[in-house]
């Protein structure tokens, strides 16, 4: 009998640890510390330069192309801390709020040398934690007795590896009836992720015939749009209309996937919000954040409908990488079905950025 925590349930720990400010640690071959840098305070920096060593910032490819920072290991750019380095310091290069007050942050020197498989996981952890994607990582001997000495969550690297890029299976927790506006015949599925994730939902109209391809939404939550009826998106019109679609039909599936802001989370959302309204796009604000264009995990999506029963769809979408990810997953698009609503003077250039730099359909 053991009741120690399997590598799901570290991760899921070391996650929490870092959103918390508290350092977790990764063993290995060349075991690290790692704190995230949106939640790092000045003793714990302190504590980190006290050590000696050589501490570094590890920032995706994307955040270094924006400070002219070499990014050496390709998706990931080890910066040094210089000697004055402080809390100022590291959290103006992790992150972008006052790039145009203050731009000349460098020149920036990366490491070259040397292994960046925990960097690259440190980056992955954050993201991961709806954090900003930046980690300030120092080398420990021994980390498995560093972790058990200041009482830290240790994470082997080995193990952890092939989950930070898995899709995390889903498990059903609770289903029921759901009267809406749009049917009565509503009922409403909730799963429930492994790795200690957010739940997402499938909302079903009808009694869908399993054997033939259902009326299907992939929507992804949008608390600003869905709920506060943003104009600088059009989620909220999209999802009305979706269902409007399925109740009009009498059957058909929306999956609410709680993948907020392409993936980066609500609050990274808000930053780039704030960046665009320094004049930057959708795209370019995810890039000088750190983030790709999508950080969202579509599979999750297919998964929920291959647990339900279904095989077949006819996918409510403008977005033809939807339709590639559930064909990828083993669900087939018998027919795209176009979404095009919502277009307001607040969100025209939005949806031109989503044509022309992320290949919508609109």
């Amino acid at each position: 009998m053991t009741f120690a925590p399997t590598i799901i349930e570290r991760l899921a720990r070391a996650r929490a640890d870092l959103r918390m400010g508290v350092p977790i640690v990764l063993t290995g071959q060349n075991s690290v510390v790692v704190l995230a840098a949106e939640t790092l305070d000045a003793a714990r920096l302190g504590d980190v330069l006290a050590m000696g060593g050589a501490p570094v910032l590890a920032i995706t490819a994307r955040r270094a192309e924006t400070l002219k920072a070499r990014a050496y290991d390709g998706d990931v750019s080890r910066v040094k801390l210089p000697d004055d380095a402080g809390l100022t310091w590291v959290q103006s290069i992790a992150d972008p709020a006052d790039d145009l007050r203050a731009p000349m942050k460098g020149p920036l020197a990366s490491v070259r040398d040397g292994d960046a498989t925990a960097h690259r996981a440190a980056i992955a952890l954050t993201k991961t934690s709806r954090l900003l994607p930046a980690a300030l990582v120092l080398d420990v001997a021994n980390g498995a007795a560093f972790a058990n000495e200041h009482g830290l969550t240790a994470v082997p690297l080995d193990l952890a590896a092939p989950h930070l890029v898995a899709s995390s299976p889903l498990h059903p927790v609770v289903h029921a009836r759901l009267p809406m506006d749009v049917s009565e015949a509503g009922r409403l599925h909730v799963y429930r992720p492994e790795d200690g994730g957010e739940e997402h939902y499938a909302i079903e109209i009808g009694r869908p015939d399993r054997s033939k391809p259902v009326l299907t939404r992939l929507h992804s939550a949008c608390f600003t749009g869905d709920l506060m009826g943003s104009l600088k998106c059009d989620c909220g019109p999209q999802l009305r209309g979706a269902l409007a679609q399925m109740g009009a039909l009498g059957s058909g599936v929306l999956l609410y996937l709680n993948q907020e802001g392409r993936g980066i989370g609500l609050a990274n959302k808000m930053r780039a919000y704030s960046l665009q309204d320094q004049g930057f796009d959708t795209v370019e604000a995810n890039h000088r954040l750190g983030f790709e264009d999508d950080e969202r995990d579509f599979r999750l999506g297919a998964n929920i409908l291959k647990s339900m029963g279904f095989s077949q769809v006819r996918l409510l979408t403008n977005n033809p990488k939807k339709v590639e990810m559930m064909e990828a997953s083993g669900v087939k698009v018998t027919e795209r079905v176009p979404l095009k609503v919502g277009e307001n003077r607040h969100n025209t250039a939005y949806l031109a950025t989503k044509a022309a730099k992320s290949g919508h359909l609109l």
